[in-house]
């Protein structure tokens, strides 16, 4: 109904944008700015044409929306609060679409393709893995001698997470991801506050946290002289007038906000900096290369440049423990691909250490030389590679990383044997598809009550509502736009690209 009516609107429109009135024939009586008045009417013209192809592709994601949902209906039992995997068969077969009449490689090729081109990658993953974990130690060893230990934030020992530490690198270059905990000093102490703890939250702000900073000795839910006017002449014996929980010029020293006791993303940055050309300038003279700071959007993103003109990049990045999870608060997300604006009171969580043991623990239980991880290096090639041909698309690694984790919940053990590697190449082109087309992908562990027991991921985390990931490409058309575009030019291009990296050997 909507349609008809959209349409006969339209022939209206048309018919008045083209009545004869408008522009006179050649004995009428045209006026002076005869010109100006057609360029505008030109103009309106290509207005109209503008808005009646947004409305046409509104009306037409409306009801590709509406399919969806009544498709999902028919599929998932009961409320569930996973993300439907698509495992089953004639699912897979229906969201196959784009990859109908594609060329795809065969397992000997992708085999040929993964040995020649993938795996020699591994020990220079090894290699830059210690001398990046090395360096690294003795340079926030040093930090921690250039701090005040009564004053500075406690910096503990980094640990390495991402794709370097998964061994599904494949792009050069390679670039060590490392997290350094730290905590603020005594008396002081972190309390967080999370989106899924019964706080209100705004939609665009799930996944994120708060980050405050208290006295040990305060109570966690307040002192009653917060809550109660107390007489003229009565004292709280924890708040005395030189002791007021206020803001103050104390809680911007210990990188807060200011005039909140928010710990402030931004004040730490600039803190870590300091910190570490600090201790740069005391062990300088053990090494023969420079360090520098190498992106500006990226403030612990950290260059080794050699006096031979070679260089490593490594992320250096503080976080702050949730609780007493391996769940971190992080400054800077460089795996979340499209990001809102947001304050910097508001601290993104990151799984990273989780996803990796989830990862070792899964691998445990798969058959010897399981597919799972090569799955993930030709996919995350082939997008890299693609997008280096038609520019950057809203995926990013990280997402792709969620699909092969979804997908390692969703099969058996026995699935991911190695002569099943075309197979599950496909299933991850399938859900990534099918992800896509719906604008959702859910994180790998928020809301999912399936997760092992043996990772100790914190309940409050399977819980929660589920978390889209994709959420970005429903605020952002543009972008969506392109990633699905650059999605289905990189299936038509799969077996032109594996063929020419199989044949010609780096």
């Amino acid at each position: 109904m909507p349609v008809g009516i959209f349409r006969v609107c339209l022939v209206l429109i048309t018919a008045i944008v083209n009545q004869p009135l408008l522009f006179p024939k050649e004995n009428g009586i045209v006026p002076e700015n005869t010109e100006e008045i057609i360029q505008k009417m030109k103009e309106w013209e290509e207005s109209l044409r503008l808005q009646q192809l947004y409305w046409e592709q509104k009306i037409a994601d409306r009801e590709a929306a509406q399919k969806a949902l009544e498709k999902a209906a028919e599929v998932v039992e009961g409320k569930g609060n996973w993300q439907d995997t698509g495992g089953e068969e004639d699912d897979m077969a229906v969201l196959g679409k784009a990859l109908k009449g594609v060329a795809f490689p065969d397992k000997a090729v992708l085999a040929s393709f993964y040995e020649k081109r993938i795996l020699g990658t591994t020990g220079d993953m090894a290699r830059m893995r210690e001398m990046v974990e090395g360096f690294a130690d003795d340079l926030l060893e040093a930090l921690r001698s250039v701090c005040n230990r009564d004053a500075d934030m406690e910096v503990e020992d980094c640990m390495g997470v991402g794709s370097m530490y998964e061994n599904w690198r494949v792009r050069k270059p390679f670039v060590c991801d490392l997290i350094v905990p730290f905590a603020p000093p005594e008396p002081y102490c972190f309390r967080s506050q999370i989106w899924c703890s019964g706080e209100s939250f705004p939609p665009d702000e799930q996944g994120y946290g708060t980050i405050k900073v208290c006295r040990a000795d305060e109570d966690v839910t307040g002192c009653i002289c917060d809550k109660t006017k107390l007489g003229e002449d009565m004292l709280c014996l924890l708040h005395s007038q030189a002791n007021t929980t206020g803001p103050s010029s104390e809680m911007e020293d210990l990188l807060c906000f200011k005039n909140t006791q928010y710990l402030d993303a931004n004040q730490v940055m600039k803190w870590f900096q300091i910190a570490v050309t600090k201790a740069w300038n005391r062990i300088s003279h053990k090494y023969e290369f420079d360090l520098s700071f190498s992106l500006l959007d990226l403030p612990g993103a950290l260059k080794i440049k050699f006096r031979s003109g070679k260089s490593i990049a490594f992320n250096l990045t503080p976080v702050v423990q949730y609780e007493n999870s391996d769940v971190y608060f992080i400054s800077h997300f460089p795996w979340s691909g499209l990001a809102a604006d947001r304050s910097s009171t508001h601290w993104f969580l990151t799984f990273a250490v989780y996803e990796r043991r989830f990862i070792q623990l899964v691998s445990k239980t798969l058959p010897a030389n399981a597919c799972h991880v090569i799955c993930l290096q030709i996919l995350s090639f082939l997008h890299g590679k693609q997008c280096s041909l038609t520019g950057p698309s809203g995926l990013t690694n990280y997402h792709l990383k969620t699909v092969m984790l979804h997908l390692l919940q969703a099969h058996p053990s026995q699935d991911w044997a190695p002569e099943k590697l075309e197979a599950r190449l496909q299933d991850m082109l399938k859900f990534l598809e099918k992800c896509l087309h719906e604008k959702k992908l859910c994180h790998f562990f928020i809301g999912n009550g399936k997760a092992p027991a043996e990772l100790g991921l914190p309940i409050i985390f399977q819980r929660a509502e589920p978390l889209n990931l994709f959420r970005p490409f429903v605020l952002h058309r543009d972008v969506y736009r392109k990633t699905v575009d650059t999605f289905h030019e990189m299936l038509r291009n799969t077996s032109a690209l594996i063929n020419e990296y199989t044949v010609h050997i780096p």
